[in-house]
Protein backbone atom coordinates (compact mmCIF):
# COMPACT_ATOMS: atom_id res chain seq x y z
CA UNK A 1 0.00 0.00 0.00
CA UNK A 2 1.49 3.41 -1.12
CA UNK A 3 0.38 6.75 -0.74
CA UNK A 4 1.72 10.17 -2.17
CA UNK A 5 0.90 13.38 -1.71
CA UNK A 6 -0.24 15.19 1.67
CA UNK A 7 -2.75 12.98 2.97
CA UNK A 8 -3.95 11.75 6.80
CA UNK A 9 -4.67 8.29 7.46
CA UNK A 10 -5.61 5.54 10.24
CA UNK A 11 -3.35 3.29 11.69
CA UNK A 12 -5.32 0.69 13.32
CA UNK A 13 -4.23 -1.42 16.35
CA UNK A 14 -5.30 -4.48 18.06
CA UNK A 15 -4.55 -5.82 21.79
CA UNK A 16 -4.11 -9.52 22.93
CA UNK A 17 -4.34 -10.07 27.02
CA UNK A 18 -5.36 -6.46 26.85
CA UNK A 19 -6.24 -5.91 30.04
CA UNK A 20 -7.67 -2.96 31.32
CA UNK A 21 -6.67 -1.53 28.13
CA UNK A 22 -3.70 0.58 29.22
CA UNK A 23 -1.79 0.09 26.27
CA UNK A 24 -4.38 0.47 23.82
CA UNK A 25 -5.88 3.45 25.68
CA UNK A 26 -2.06 4.75 24.54
CA UNK A 27 -2.06 3.91 21.46
CA UNK A 28 -5.63 5.95 20.76
CA UNK A 29 -4.09 9.43 21.57
CA UNK A 30 -0.98 8.34 19.74
CA UNK A 31 -0.23 10.58 16.43
CA UNK A 32 2.41 10.34 13.55
CA UNK A 33 3.61 12.10 10.83
CA UNK A 34 6.11 11.72 8.14
CA UNK A 35 7.11 13.88 5.63
CA UNK A 36 3.18 15.54 4.18
CA UNK A 37 1.95 12.15 5.88
CA UNK A 38 -0.06 12.28 9.21
CA UNK A 39 -1.85 9.32 10.75
CA UNK A 40 -3.95 9.00 14.15
CA UNK A 41 -4.56 5.78 15.68
CA UNK A 42 -7.93 3.78 15.91
CA UNK A 43 -8.58 0.74 18.49
CA UNK A 44 -9.92 -2.39 16.61
CA UNK A 45 -10.30 -4.25 20.06
CA UNK A 46 -8.79 -5.93 23.11
CA UNK A 47 -8.89 -9.83 23.80
CA UNK A 48 -8.42 -11.09 28.14
CA UNK A 49 -10.01 -13.76 30.05
CA UNK A 50 -11.47 -11.44 32.68
CA UNK A 51 -14.57 -9.83 32.34
CA UNK A 52 -14.04 -7.19 34.74
CA UNK A 53 -10.61 -6.09 32.83
CA UNK A 54 -12.92 -5.78 29.47
CA UNK A 55 -15.19 -3.91 31.30
CA UNK A 56 -12.52 -1.78 32.14
CA UNK A 57 -11.23 -1.76 28.41
CA UNK A 58 -14.42 -0.66 27.41
CA UNK A 59 -14.20 2.31 29.07
CA UNK A 60 -10.96 3.27 29.11
CA UNK A 61 -10.86 2.60 24.90
CA UNK A 62 -14.55 3.30 24.34
CA UNK A 63 -14.08 0.21 21.92
CA UNK A 64 -15.78 -3.12 22.95
CA UNK A 65 -13.39 -5.98 23.93
CA UNK A 66 -13.99 -9.42 23.97
CA UNK A 67 -13.66 -11.70 26.53
CA UNK A 68 -12.29 -15.00 25.47
CA UNK A 69 -10.07 -17.91 27.02
CA UNK A 70 -6.86 -18.40 24.41
CA UNK A 71 -5.96 -21.80 26.01
CA UNK A 72 -6.25 -24.95 24.59
CA UNK A 73 -7.78 -27.96 26.33
CA UNK A 74 -4.84 -29.39 27.95
CA UNK A 75 -3.40 -26.07 29.07
CA UNK A 76 -6.52 -25.34 30.63
CA UNK A 77 -6.69 -28.57 32.51
CA UNK A 78 -2.81 -27.78 33.36
CA UNK A 79 -3.60 -24.99 34.88
CA UNK A 80 -7.06 -24.95 36.22
CA UNK A 81 -6.36 -28.45 38.31
CA UNK A 82 -9.28 -30.06 36.47
CA UNK A 83 -11.32 -30.47 32.95
CA UNK A 84 -12.38 -27.28 31.10
CA UNK A 85 -16.35 -27.29 31.25
CA UNK A 86 -18.97 -28.90 28.99
CA UNK A 87 -19.65 -25.27 26.97
CA UNK A 88 -16.22 -24.56 26.51
CA UNK A 89 -14.05 -24.52 23.42
CA UNK A 90 -10.82 -24.29 22.22
CA UNK A 91 -10.32 -20.56 20.66
CA UNK A 92 -9.30 -20.62 16.48
CA UNK A 93 -8.35 -17.85 14.23
CA UNK A 94 -12.39 -17.14 13.33
CA UNK A 95 -12.45 -15.58 16.84
CA UNK A 96 -9.58 -13.44 16.41
CA UNK A 97 -11.36 -12.00 13.29
CA UNK A 98 -14.65 -11.40 15.54
CA UNK A 99 -12.91 -9.65 18.19
CA UNK A 100 -11.41 -7.29 15.86
CA UNK A 101 -14.44 -6.22 13.60
CA UNK A 102 -13.32 -8.65 10.87
CA UNK A 103 -10.62 -5.85 9.88
CA UNK A 104 -7.14 -6.23 10.13
CA UNK A 105 -4.46 -4.54 12.43
CA UNK A 106 -1.70 -3.04 11.28
CA UNK A 107 -0.05 -3.11 14.65
CA UNK A 108 -1.09 -6.41 16.73
CA UNK A 109 0.15 -5.61 20.90
CA UNK A 110 0.10 -7.68 23.56
CA UNK A 111 1.38 -8.15 26.98
CA UNK A 112 0.92 -11.80 27.62
CA UNK A 113 0.33 -13.40 31.35
CA UNK A 114 3.98 -12.74 33.10
CA UNK A 115 3.28 -14.18 36.62
CA UNK A 116 5.62 -17.57 35.19
CA UNK A 117 8.72 -15.13 34.56
CA UNK A 118 8.21 -12.38 37.33
CA UNK A 119 10.64 -12.55 40.16
CA UNK A 120 8.34 -12.52 42.74
CA UNK A 121 7.95 -16.19 41.63
CA UNK A 122 10.27 -18.89 42.67
CA UNK A 123 11.79 -20.90 40.05
CA UNK A 124 10.68 -24.05 41.25
CA UNK A 125 7.08 -22.95 41.33
CA UNK A 126 7.77 -21.33 37.86
CA UNK A 127 8.45 -24.56 36.16
CA UNK A 128 5.61 -26.51 37.74
CA UNK A 129 2.71 -27.20 35.20
CA UNK A 130 0.37 -24.43 36.50
CA UNK A 131 2.51 -21.75 34.92
CA UNK A 132 4.20 -23.75 32.18
CA UNK A 133 0.72 -23.73 30.61
CA UNK A 134 0.53 -19.95 31.45
CA UNK A 135 3.51 -19.30 29.65
CA UNK A 136 2.54 -21.23 26.26
CA UNK A 137 -0.15 -19.10 26.40
CA UNK A 138 1.59 -16.63 24.70
CA UNK A 139 3.00 -18.60 21.74
CA UNK A 140 -0.62 -20.03 21.09
CA UNK A 141 -1.70 -16.57 21.15
CA UNK A 142 0.37 -15.38 18.87
CA UNK A 143 0.02 -18.34 16.50
CA UNK A 144 -3.79 -18.01 16.44
CA UNK A 145 -3.41 -14.18 15.35
CA UNK A 146 -0.56 -15.13 12.92
CA UNK A 147 -2.95 -17.67 11.19
CA UNK A 148 -6.17 -14.94 11.44
CA UNK A 149 -4.00 -12.69 8.90
CA UNK A 150 -1.61 -15.60 7.33
CA UNK A 151 -2.86 -14.04 3.99
CA UNK A 152 -2.72 -10.06 4.70
CA UNK A 153 -0.33 -10.10 7.55
CA UNK A 154 -0.38 -7.54 10.34
CA UNK A 155 2.82 -4.88 9.82
CA UNK A 156 4.16 -5.13 13.46
CA UNK A 157 3.85 -7.36 16.32
CA UNK A 158 5.05 -5.77 19.82
CA UNK A 159 5.07 -8.11 22.74
CA UNK A 160 5.55 -6.56 26.14
CA UNK A 161 6.87 -8.46 29.17
CA UNK A 162 9.01 -8.78 32.48
CA UNK A 163 12.58 -8.39 32.04
CA UNK A 164 13.14 -11.40 33.78
CA UNK A 165 11.60 -13.29 30.56
CA UNK A 166 14.41 -13.10 28.42
CA UNK A 167 16.05 -15.69 31.01
CA UNK A 168 13.83 -17.84 33.20
CA UNK A 169 11.63 -17.68 29.56
CA UNK A 170 14.14 -17.93 26.97
CA UNK A 171 13.14 -21.79 26.07
CA UNK A 172 9.95 -19.75 25.24
CA UNK A 173 11.21 -16.89 23.39
CA UNK A 174 12.77 -19.01 20.91
CA UNK A 175 9.61 -20.58 20.01
CA UNK A 176 7.84 -17.36 19.49
CA UNK A 177 10.49 -15.84 17.15
CA UNK A 178 10.88 -18.85 15.60
CA UNK A 179 7.35 -19.19 14.54
CA UNK A 180 7.17 -15.18 14.24
CA UNK A 181 10.34 -15.74 11.50
CA UNK A 182 8.81 -18.78 10.11
CA UNK A 183 5.74 -15.86 8.82
CA UNK A 184 7.84 -13.94 7.36
CA UNK A 185 8.48 -11.13 10.44
CA UNK A 186 12.52 -9.88 11.49
CA UNK A 187 12.49 -10.17 14.94
CA UNK A 188 14.98 -8.33 18.00
CA UNK A 189 14.60 -8.51 21.36
CA UNK A 190 15.19 -5.16 23.31
CA UNK A 191 14.23 -3.86 26.53
CA UNK A 192 13.35 -0.19 28.04
CA UNK A 193 12.43 2.16 30.65
CA UNK A 194 8.17 2.71 30.42
CA UNK A 195 9.17 5.51 33.15
CA UNK A 196 11.56 7.13 30.11
CA UNK A 197 9.26 6.88 27.29
CA UNK A 198 6.45 8.30 29.12
CA UNK A 199 7.74 10.77 31.02
CA UNK A 200 6.48 8.40 34.28
CA UNK A 201 7.38 9.10 37.75
CA UNK A 202 7.92 5.33 38.33
CA UNK A 203 11.09 3.61 36.40
CA UNK A 204 9.17 0.56 35.05
CA UNK A 205 12.01 -1.84 33.29
CA UNK A 206 10.04 -3.88 30.68
CA UNK A 207 11.23 -6.53 27.82
CA UNK A 208 9.65 -5.81 23.97
CA UNK A 209 9.78 -7.99 21.34
CA UNK A 210 9.34 -6.14 18.16
CA UNK A 211 8.30 -7.77 14.74
CA UNK A 212 8.22 -6.29 11.53
CA UNK A 213 6.83 -8.02 8.76
CA UNK A 214 9.56 -7.82 6.15
CA UNK A 215 8.08 -7.44 2.66
CA UNK A 216 5.65 -4.72 3.94
CA UNK A 217 7.86 -2.68 6.35
CA UNK A 218 11.47 -1.64 5.19
CA UNK A 219 12.71 0.97 6.54
CA UNK A 220 14.63 0.71 10.41
CA UNK A 221 12.18 1.34 13.68
CA UNK A 222 13.48 3.61 15.60
CA UNK A 223 13.37 4.03 19.11
CA UNK A 224 11.35 6.44 21.08
CA UNK A 225 12.86 9.30 22.25
CA UNK A 226 13.56 9.44 26.50
CA UNK A 227 12.58 11.80 28.65
CA UNK A 228 13.50 12.44 32.37
CA UNK A 229 11.48 10.74 34.94
CA UNK A 230 9.25 13.00 36.65
CA UNK A 231 8.60 13.17 41.38
CA UNK A 232 5.81 11.31 42.51
CA UNK A 233 4.83 14.78 44.33
CA UNK A 234 4.36 16.19 40.63
CA UNK A 235 1.59 13.71 40.24
CA UNK A 236 0.01 13.26 43.30
CA UNK A 237 0.82 16.81 44.46
CA UNK A 238 -2.53 17.52 41.60
CA UNK A 239 -4.81 15.20 43.79
CA UNK A 240 -7.14 15.45 46.85
CA UNK A 241 -5.22 14.34 50.01
CA UNK A 242 -5.80 10.82 50.80
CA UNK A 243 -9.14 9.34 52.33
CA UNK A 244 -11.08 12.40 50.83
CA UNK A 245 -14.71 11.55 50.49
CA UNK A 246 -15.10 13.14 47.40
CA UNK A 247 -12.14 11.44 45.43
CA UNK A 248 -14.38 7.89 45.78
CA UNK A 249 -13.37 4.72 46.94
CA UNK A 250 -10.56 4.06 45.07
CA UNK A 251 -8.45 6.89 46.76
CA UNK A 252 -9.09 5.69 50.82
CA UNK A 253 -6.09 5.10 52.29
CA UNK A 254 -5.26 0.98 53.04
CA UNK A 255 -5.96 -0.77 56.73
CA UNK A 256 -2.60 -1.46 57.68
CA UNK A 257 -1.26 -3.32 61.17
CA UNK A 258 -0.35 -1.06 63.48
CA UNK A 259 3.41 -2.45 63.61
CA UNK A 260 3.43 -1.64 59.72
CA UNK A 261 3.12 1.83 60.34
CA UNK A 262 5.56 2.01 63.00
CA UNK A 263 7.88 0.05 60.41
CA UNK A 264 7.03 3.07 57.85
CA UNK A 265 7.71 5.52 60.13
CA UNK A 266 10.99 4.71 61.35
CA UNK A 267 11.84 4.29 57.59
CA UNK A 268 13.93 7.12 55.85
CA UNK A 269 12.48 8.29 52.80
CA UNK A 270 14.49 6.87 50.16
CA UNK A 271 15.53 3.64 51.80
CA UNK A 272 13.81 0.55 52.91
CA UNK A 273 13.27 -1.53 55.86
CA UNK A 274 16.99 -2.20 56.56
CA UNK A 275 17.61 1.29 57.69
CA UNK A 276 15.57 -0.43 61.00
CA UNK A 277 18.60 -2.19 61.65
CA UNK A 278 20.17 0.82 62.69
CA UNK A 279 17.42 2.01 65.69
CA UNK A 280 18.94 0.91 69.23
CA UNK A 281 16.13 -2.18 69.90
CA UNK A 282 17.17 -3.66 73.32
CA UNK A 283 14.91 -6.94 74.06
CA UNK A 284 12.41 -6.26 71.56
CA UNK A 285 12.17 -2.80 73.48
CA UNK A 286 13.01 0.75 70.61
CA UNK A 287 15.43 2.69 73.33
CA UNK A 288 16.19 5.65 71.40
CA UNK A 289 12.66 6.58 70.57
CA UNK A 290 9.34 6.51 72.70
CA UNK A 291 6.08 6.74 70.70
CA UNK A 292 3.17 9.14 71.87
CA UNK A 293 0.11 10.44 70.62
CA UNK A 294 -0.08 13.52 69.05
CA UNK A 295 -2.82 16.62 69.56
CA UNK A 296 -2.89 18.78 72.40
CA UNK A 297 -1.01 17.59 74.51
CA UNK A 298 1.39 20.19 76.27
CA UNK A 299 2.74 18.37 79.05
CA UNK A 300 6.61 16.69 79.10
CA UNK A 301 6.49 12.97 78.07
CA UNK A 302 7.19 10.88 81.55
CA UNK A 303 10.03 8.93 82.38
CA UNK A 304 8.77 5.92 84.65
CA UNK A 305 10.77 2.63 86.30
CA UNK A 306 8.02 0.25 84.93
CA UNK A 307 7.84 0.42 80.90
CA UNK A 308 3.78 0.14 80.00
CA UNK A 309 1.43 1.80 78.23
CA UNK A 310 -0.56 2.50 81.40
CA UNK A 311 2.45 4.75 82.77
CA UNK A 312 3.15 5.99 79.20
CA UNK A 313 6.28 3.90 78.44
CA UNK A 314 5.29 2.60 75.66
CA UNK A 315 6.18 -0.39 74.58
CA UNK A 316 6.24 -1.44 70.35
CA UNK A 317 6.42 -4.33 68.65
CA UNK A 318 10.23 -5.00 67.21
CA UNK A 319 10.69 -3.66 63.86
CA UNK A 320 13.81 -5.35 62.77
CA UNK A 321 12.29 -7.96 60.33
CA UNK A 322 11.44 -11.62 60.83
CA UNK A 323 12.90 -12.82 57.81
CA UNK A 324 16.60 -12.57 55.69
CA UNK A 325 14.79 -11.21 52.14
CA UNK A 326 17.82 -9.04 50.40
CA UNK A 327 16.25 -7.96 47.82
CA UNK A 328 15.68 -3.60 48.42
CA UNK A 329 11.94 -2.69 48.21
CA UNK A 330 10.73 -3.63 50.93
CA UNK A 331 8.86 -1.35 53.23
CA UNK A 332 10.94 1.24 51.05
CA UNK A 333 9.46 4.85 51.69
CA UNK A 334 9.37 7.04 48.23
CA UNK A 335 11.05 10.55 48.51
CA UNK A 336 7.85 13.14 47.56
CA UNK A 337 10.80 14.27 44.77
CA UNK A 338 11.98 11.08 43.42
CA UNK A 339 10.25 8.78 41.33
CA UNK A 340 9.00 5.56 42.76
CA UNK A 341 9.66 1.98 41.45
CA UNK A 342 7.65 -0.27 38.98
CA UNK A 343 4.18 -0.86 39.95
CA UNK A 344 3.10 -3.93 40.20
CA UNK A 345 0.22 -6.32 40.55
CA UNK A 346 0.50 -7.31 44.65
CA UNK A 347 1.01 -3.62 45.74
CA UNK A 348 1.27 -3.69 49.91
CA UNK A 349 4.24 -1.83 51.96
CA UNK A 350 6.19 -5.43 51.97
CA UNK A 351 5.94 -5.93 48.27
CA UNK A 352 7.83 -2.88 46.56
CA UNK A 353 8.14 0.54 47.04
CA UNK A 354 4.64 1.47 47.78
CA UNK A 355 5.11 4.05 50.10
CA UNK A 356 5.32 7.83 49.89
CA UNK A 357 6.92 10.45 52.39
CA UNK A 358 4.14 12.70 52.02
CA UNK A 359 5.24 16.22 53.30
CA UNK A 360 1.22 17.51 53.49
CA UNK A 361 -1.00 17.90 56.18
CA UNK A 362 -3.44 14.93 57.29
CA UNK A 363 -6.58 16.57 57.07
CA UNK A 364 -8.52 18.31 54.31
CA UNK A 365 -10.54 21.60 54.76
CA UNK A 366 -13.49 21.82 52.63
CA UNK A 367 -16.90 23.24 52.28
CA UNK A 368 -19.20 22.90 54.99
CA UNK A 369 -16.63 21.91 57.50
CA UNK A 370 -16.87 25.02 60.04
CA UNK A 371 -20.50 24.36 61.50
CA UNK A 372 -20.64 27.87 62.45
CA UNK A 373 -23.97 27.79 65.11
CA UNK A 374 -24.35 26.88 68.41
CA UNK A 375 -21.45 24.25 67.96
CA UNK A 376 -23.28 21.40 67.20
CA UNK A 377 -21.43 17.93 67.21
CA UNK A 378 -17.92 20.25 68.23
CA UNK A 379 -15.53 18.89 69.49
CA UNK A 380 -13.68 21.11 72.30
CA UNK A 381 -9.28 20.63 72.45
CA UNK A 382 -7.56 19.38 75.17
CA UNK A 383 -6.49 22.69 76.52
CA UNK A 384 -8.98 24.63 75.72
CA UNK A 385 -12.30 25.98 77.87
CA UNK A 386 -15.69 24.43 77.46
CA UNK A 387 -18.82 26.19 76.57
CA UNK A 388 -21.74 26.85 78.86
CA UNK A 389 -23.06 23.50 80.33
CA UNK A 390 -26.56 23.27 79.75
CA UNK A 391 -29.49 21.15 80.39
CA UNK A 392 -29.46 19.52 77.12
CA UNK A 393 -25.60 18.71 77.50
CA UNK A 394 -25.85 16.21 74.27
CA UNK A 395 -23.00 15.58 71.66
CA UNK A 396 -25.27 16.94 69.44
CA UNK A 397 -26.60 20.19 71.26
CA UNK A 398 -23.30 21.78 71.83
CA UNK A 399 -19.38 20.87 72.51
CA UNK A 400 -19.43 18.16 74.48
CA UNK A 401 -17.01 15.94 72.54
CA UNK A 402 -13.15 16.41 73.43
CA UNK A 403 -9.83 15.92 71.70
CA UNK A 404 -8.97 13.77 74.42
CA UNK A 405 -5.12 12.38 73.79
CA UNK A 406 -4.62 9.42 76.29
CA UNK A 407 -6.06 6.23 76.06
CA UNK A 408 -3.80 2.78 74.56
CA UNK A 409 -2.23 2.34 71.80
CA UNK A 410 -3.46 -0.04 68.85
CA UNK A 411 -2.30 -3.36 69.75
CA UNK A 412 -0.11 -5.36 67.11
CA UNK A 413 -3.58 -7.27 65.57
CA UNK A 414 -5.00 -3.75 64.83
CA UNK A 415 -6.04 -3.00 61.15
CA UNK A 416 -6.35 0.72 60.95
CA UNK A 417 -5.71 4.02 58.86
CA UNK A 418 -2.24 5.72 60.82
CA UNK A 419 -0.90 8.61 60.99
CA UNK A 420 2.04 8.48 62.62
CA UNK A 421 4.70 11.37 61.76
CA UNK A 422 8.08 10.72 60.73
CA UNK A 423 11.33 11.64 61.84
CA UNK A 424 11.83 13.35 58.66
CA UNK A 425 8.05 15.12 59.55
CA UNK A 426 6.24 13.83 56.18
CA UNK A 427 3.78 11.08 56.82
CA UNK A 428 5.15 7.64 55.39
CA UNK A 429 2.11 5.48 53.91
CA UNK A 430 0.65 3.40 51.60
CA UNK A 431 -0.14 5.27 48.27
CA UNK A 432 -4.04 4.22 47.88
CA UNK A 433 -5.37 2.86 44.61
CA UNK A 434 -6.33 5.78 42.60
CA UNK A 435 -2.42 7.53 43.21
CA UNK A 436 -0.88 4.01 41.70
CA UNK A 437 -3.65 4.50 38.87
CA UNK A 438 -1.94 8.16 38.27
CA UNK A 439 1.45 7.34 38.77
CA UNK A 440 0.71 4.52 35.92
CA UNK A 441 -1.06 7.54 33.28
CA UNK A 442 -4.30 5.45 33.17
CA UNK A 443 -5.92 8.40 34.68
CA UNK A 444 -5.20 12.00 35.11
CA UNK A 445 -4.61 13.33 39.07
CA UNK A 446 -7.83 15.97 38.33
CA UNK A 447 -10.21 13.18 37.48
CA UNK A 448 -11.67 10.28 39.79
CA UNK A 449 -9.92 7.32 39.40
CA UNK A 450 -13.24 5.02 38.50
CA UNK A 451 -12.28 0.45 37.31
CA UNK A 452 -14.90 -2.11 37.76
CA UNK A 453 -15.63 -3.61 40.56
CA UNK A 454 -15.50 -2.45 44.35
CA UNK A 455 -12.11 -4.91 45.45
CA UNK A 456 -8.91 -2.94 46.29
CA UNK A 457 -7.06 -6.02 45.44
CA UNK A 458 -8.11 -6.31 42.28
CA UNK A 459 -7.83 -2.85 41.08
CA UNK A 460 -4.51 -3.02 42.09
CA UNK A 461 -3.78 -6.37 40.53
CA UNK A 462 -4.94 -4.56 37.31
CA UNK A 463 -2.81 -1.52 37.56
CA UNK A 464 -0.03 -3.05 38.30
CA UNK A 465 -0.20 -5.87 35.13
CA UNK A 466 -1.07 -2.37 33.08
CA UNK A 467 1.19 -1.10 30.47
CA UNK A 468 1.55 2.87 31.38
CA UNK A 469 -0.30 4.45 28.35
CA UNK A 470 2.25 7.76 28.28
CA UNK A 471 4.54 4.82 27.28
CA UNK A 472 2.63 2.92 24.71
CA UNK A 473 1.77 6.68 23.25
CA UNK A 474 5.37 7.12 22.72
CA UNK A 475 5.81 3.48 20.98
CA UNK A 476 2.87 4.25 19.02
CA UNK A 477 4.11 7.75 17.47
CA UNK A 478 7.45 5.85 16.74
CA UNK A 479 6.23 2.92 15.56
CA UNK A 480 3.17 5.28 13.36
CA UNK A 481 6.03 7.45 11.85
CA UNK A 482 7.92 4.25 10.45
CA UNK A 483 4.45 2.86 8.95
CA UNK A 484 3.83 5.90 7.01
CA UNK A 485 7.70 5.97 6.16
CA UNK A 486 6.82 2.26 4.72
CA UNK A 487 3.44 3.64 2.71
CA UNK A 488 5.18 6.49 1.20
CA UNK A 489 7.46 4.39 -0.72
CA UNK A 490 10.53 4.67 1.40
CA UNK A 491 12.80 1.51 1.71
CA UNK A 492 15.40 3.43 4.21
CA UNK A 493 14.94 5.83 6.99
CA UNK A 494 17.66 8.31 8.66
CA UNK A 495 16.99 9.77 12.07
CA UNK A 496 18.98 11.08 15.29
CA UNK A 497 17.45 8.35 17.66
CA UNK A 498 18.99 4.68 17.71
CA UNK A 499 17.74 2.21 15.71
CA UNK A 500 15.25 0.00 17.93
CA UNK A 501 16.39 -3.22 15.87
CA UNK A 502 20.05 -2.38 15.83
CA UNK A 503 20.98 -6.20 16.25
CA UNK A 504 19.54 -7.39 12.87
CA UNK A 505 20.04 -3.61 11.22
CA UNK A 506 21.94 -5.40 7.97
CA UNK A 507 18.81 -7.62 7.21
CA UNK A 508 16.50 -4.74 7.96
CA UNK A 509 17.76 -2.96 5.37
CA UNK A 510 17.69 -5.36 2.57
CA UNK A 511 14.96 -7.33 0.96
CA UNK A 512 14.90 -11.20 2.59
CA UNK A 513 14.99 -14.16 -0.16
CA UNK A 514 11.76 -15.65 -0.76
Amino acid sequence: MLFTGTSHHTIRHGHLFCGLGGGAKGFNAAKARHGRLTADFECLGGIDVDPAAIRDFTRLTGVPGTVLDLFEADQYQAFHGAEPPADWRPAMPADIHRAFGYRRPHILFLSAPCKGFSGLLSEATSRTPRYQALNQLTLRGIWLTLEAYRDDPIEFILFENVPRIANRGRHLLDQIVALLRAYGYVVAETTHDCGELGGLAQSRKRFLLVARHAEKVRPFLWEPPKRPLRAVGDVLGRMPLPGDANAGPMHRVPRLHWQTWVRLAFVQAGKDWRCLQELAVEDGVLSSYRLIREGDWHDAAATAGRAAPANEAFRIADPRPRNERQFANIYRVVPWSGPTSTIIGRCQPSDGAISVADPRPGLARCKGDNYLTAGHYGVVAWDDASGAVSAAAGHDNGRWSVADPRGPLPVAGDRLVGVIRALDGTWHRPFTTAELACLQSLFDPEEQAELDGLSDAAWRERIGNAVPPDAAEAMAETIGRTLLAAWSGESFMLGAEPIWVRPIAIAASVDLPR
